[in-house]
């Protein structure tokens, strides 16, 4: 079979509708993941309100779990909420961790994953949509207990 330029033309052509398409369905695949962790941040920070609305402290979880010293993981909304609701507490917040630790502005020292992490009694990690895999990947560093925010508000 000979090919002419039409040939080559309509090929290229079924070849770049393929690759929209392709492309296509990677962003509709991340716009949805990205609705999905924007919905659980929302009714996350909702129940949170309602949790203090009924005069409920998450002080307590710290507490009767012994812990004086804690790190947090992921310093957008949700971790510095958390650095607000413990001011003023006898909790110390040693650091933060975050993938953006030299870009992220903060109250606190912010680290990388990568660096090294100091002692503390548990990492709280506020990323719930990624909480299994962050999980796992501080497990093979750190020796200490390893909480979601979740656990922390719904104690």
């Amino acid at each position: 079979m000979k090919f002419n330029k039409l040939n080559f033309l309509f090929i290229f052509l079924l070849g770049g509708a393929f690759w929209i398409n392709a492309n296509k369905e990677k962003k509709y695949q991340e716009m949805k993941k990205q609705s999905k962790k924007h919905l659980d941040l929302y009714l996350l920070m909702f129940d949170w309100l309602k949790f203090k609305q009924s005069q409920k402290d998450i002080l307590c979880f710290f507490k009767k779990n012994n812990y004086k010293k804690i790190a947090i993981y992921g310093m957008s909304y949700v971790g510095k909420a958390l650095i607000n609701e413990l001011k003023g507490s006898d909790i110390e917040i040693c650091y933060g961790i975050d993938q953006k630790a030299n870009i992220l502005p903060s109250e606190i020292k912010t680290v990388s994953i990568d660096d090294q992490l100091s002692d503390v009694d548990v990492i709280v990690v506020t990323p719930i949509s990624a909480y299994t895999q962050i999980e796992e990947k501080l497990r093979t560093i750190v020796m200490c207990d390893i909480v979601s925010i979740e656990e922390v508000i719904y104690y």
